[in-house]
């Protein structure tokens, strides 16, 4: 596969869980492993593993497996991990604060530069390192700061709006916890990560409803 090749949604999803399982390894003091080995901490086919990393170019030796630090670094490198994109937080409720307290973005490739929210009560809260700002202030932020990543934590029906509204002030992909599906439609050209929390846990209680319909892996997606 050449670089030009687009690769698909499904071996994008599983880098992060190569680059997390990879650094367990690591910490570990491992030096090499083998996609057989790494198969079974993952729980999933050594096929599959060889067909994913190949969309990226050769990875390990023949007989020796691959190096995990070079091989953690490589991944890492597509994922842009290093990057520190610059990324603002929209609503301070609940789980914006704790997005915004909680998270190590620096590790996940991004910067967290500023959390807004409509509620001007809020304004001057401290949330770790951040301090909320009234979303009168987005504009001019937004033209200084120059953010590219949108994370929202705000109620549906605002969704739309408030997408409209950074996506005409540069904002480039949405880390999106409205329960609004923001689509490519809608927003064209940008990135979006539509996430549903609920839907996390109605998966699981269907695995554990229906035991024997489970998958043989936990990411068997093709």
């Amino acid at each position: 596969m050449s670089k030009n090749d687009k690769v698909s949604n499904s071996v994008i999803r599983r880098l992060p869980r190569y680059y997390r399982f990879l650094g367990e390894v690591l910490s570990e003091g491992i030096g090499k492993i083998s996609s057989r080995e790494l198969a079974e901490r993952m729980k999933v086919t050594a096929s599959q593993i060889r067909q994913d990393l190949n969309c990226f170019g050769g990875f390990g030796q023949q007989g020796y497996g691959y190096n995990v630090s070079e091989l953690r670094e490589e991944i890492g490198e597509i994922l842009g991990v290093n990057k520190e994109l610059p990324a603002v937080l929209i609503g301070a409720g609940n789980l914006g604060r704790a997005l915004a307290v909680h998270l190590d973005y620096e590790k996940y490739g991004c910067r967290l530069c500023g959390v807004f929210d409509i509620n001007e009560k809020l304004a001057g809260t401290v949330l770790g390192s951040m301090t909320v700002q009234p979303m009168s202030e987005l504009g001019s932020f937004c033209e200084n700061e120059l953010p590219v990543i949108a994370i929202l934590c705000i109620p549906r029906e605002a969704a739309p709006e408030v997408c409209e509204r950074l996506s005409e002030l540069g904002i480039k992909a949405f880390w999106n916890f409205s329960h609004y599906d923001i689509t490519l439609e809608k927003i064209p050209g940008a990135v979006v990560e539509n996430v549903h929390l609920g839907d996390s846990l109605m998966a699981l209680c269907y695995k554990i409803n229906n035991p024997e319909k489970r998958p043989d892996t936990e990411d068997s997606e093709q």
